[in-house]
């Protein structure tokens, strides 16, 4: 195998990461909530019902930013149902998942397991545009975040919440391009309510974070175009411009899987040329950052196909749904997505992986039983805890290998995060399947002599995962033998395999 190098110098960055990218997604979904963070029946809860076992991996996952209440169940969410005694909030049909919702779990339980997660944690609430309008959104606004001394404050002080939520962080509706989304709109109509929306938050609060709606994906009908017109509508209003991106083995088709933050990559520098050319056509200097607010490996085909067994007479509470169970491919795909997200930080500034618990998800729980890490739980910690700082700018001279979707594609897909201390860590992915990769890294002006540690998450068995039944079967191994040399930086990726590697500065 020949080597793959690349050159890291403190004078070319991409910029700054942001630590909203390391945000996570809770939708009242399948078990992500009941049974999931939610179970007050469970040993491990505490006097609000939330369970300890959960917090405590939530927390070693370092999650920031938490978005809710969805997702496509946003478009049915009557907020007004979700707070006050829980004994008297009603239960209602949710459309998006032919669900019944208990609203046990609502505004303020969210508000309280941010505030146990820890200060890192922050909401990120989505709006109703699907079914409701501007009237309701600034009703929630009012209700979560004035201080007091109007009907709604006054009725959540009530409630027992006397401090406001401080939601600074807002999504105006969710993936609205979609013909399965309660109220899809067209671009025009979206974007028209999305403005009304944006511009009356901004009366209550002109300092608020709004993100409109971008596309479902890149293969939407309706891509860059629905960009273009929302953001016509909207540019000097919002902050941001969503994207959502979910992955999958095609017809088994691996060595393309292995790729997808090819298709990742492309879809982020789409978006961004879309945006600065609304940006130039109205003569802003405004940028409009991207809010990858949903990303994931999800074996969506396989969800499809059970959508169609579903009993439309059956409105189950908090059923098991999308409850993909992750190998090692899936994990080096997952951490190759991560990679992506950062050598974007410049305009990727905030990124919510979809979801939190038990819903495609990096852990997972049984009802009254055990919580355990999924393989994608430790690319995602690892990444949040190192990948802090001024991201590198990353050339890499790699091997390359065919796929049937992308054509030549490099096996290596690397980045670096420099943090303040000056210390590097090098996160990089080895798509082949069957070879070690040789890498060669050379280091300029960046005092580092040492490496720290060099970690590798991959298996002889690339389907081997984390279950119920065994779950720590898989987990990040120390790789021996990774050098730093006068400079040079030399190691060996094993075949198909998730790696950091940490680089510190002389001590002493």
């Amino acid at each position: 195998m020949h080597t793959a190098r690349l050159t890291l110098d403190p004078a070319f960055t991409i910029g700054e990461v942001n630590p909203r990218l390391f945000g996570s997604f809770v939708e009242h979904l399948g078990r992500c909530v009941y049974t999931g963070i939610f179970e007050p029946d469970h040993p491990t809860a505490d006097d609000k019902g939330l369970r300890q076992d959960v917090l405590a991996l939530v927390r070693e996952l370092g999650v920031t930013a938490v978005r809710y209440p969805g997702g496509n169940f946003v478009s049915g969410y009557k907020w007004e149902d979700s707070v006050g005694p829980a004994e008297d909030r009603p239960r209602r049909l949710d459309l998006a998942w032919h669900s019944t919702e208990s609203n046990r779990f609502g505004l303020s339980e969210y508000i309280d397991f941010l505030r146990k997660i820890g200060p890192q944690a922050e909401p990120m609430m989505a709006v109703n545009l699907g079914t409701r309008g501007v009237a309701e959104a600034l009703e929630l606004q009012e209700y979560a975040n004035h201080p007091e001394g109007t009907a709604l404050s006054d009725l959540r002080v009530s409630h027992g919440d006397k401090d406001p939520f401080g939601i600074r962080l807002w999504c105006l509706g969710n993936e609205m391009d979609g013909p399965w989304q309660t109220g899809h709109k067209t671009a025009e109509e979206y974007g028209r309510v999305a403005a009304e929306t944006a511009r009356a938050m901004r009366q209550i609060d002109p300092g608020v974070e709004l993100v409109a709606c971008g596309s479902s994906s890149q293969s939407m009908p309706t891509f860059a175009e629905w960009e273009a017109t929302v953001l016509g509508e909207t540019y000097d209003l919002v902050d941001y411009i969503s994207l959502h991106a979910y992955y999958w083995p095609e017809n088994g088709d691996i060595d393309s899987f292995l790729a997808s933050a090819v298709d990742m990559e492309s879809f982020i520098e789409n978006v961004v040329a879309t945006a600065d050319h609304v940006g130039a056509r109205l003569k802003s200097k405004k940028k409009i950052n991207l809010s990858f607010d949903e990303w994931n490996v999800w074996y969506l085909p396989e969800w499809e196909a059970r959508a169609k067994t579903f009993e439309q007479h059956d409105w189950p509470e908090a059923p098991r749904l999308l409850e993909d169970s992750y190998s090692v491919t899936d994990a080096v795909v997952f951490g190759s997505l991560l990679i992506c997200l950062l050598r974007h930080a410049d305009r990727v500034t905030v990124a919510c992986l979809a979801q939190l618990v038990n819903v495609i998800a990096p852990i997972m729980t049984e009802p009254g039983g055990p919580a355990w890490r999924q393989t994608t739980f430790f690319p995602f910690a690892q990444a949040a805890q190192y990948g802090r700082g001024q991201v590198l700018d990353v050339r890499v001279d790699s091997p390359t290998y065919e796929t049937k979707k992308y054509g030549e594609t490099d096996l290596l897909h690397a980045t670096a995060v420099r943090a303040d201390d000056g210390t590097v860590t090098v996160f990089a992915v080895n798509r082949s399947r069957t070879e070690a990769l040789p890498l060669d890294v050379a280091l300029n002006g960046l005092d580092l002599t040492r490496v720290i540690e060099h970690s590798a998450l991959a298996d002889a068995d690339p389907d081997a995962r984390n279950t119920l039944d065994d779950p720590e079967r898989v987990a990040p191994h120390r790789v021996e033998g990774t050098a730093l040399d006068d400079g040079r930086l030399t190691a060996v990726l094993e075949p198909l395999s998730w790696n950091v590697i940490r680089l510190g500065r002389p001590t002493g």
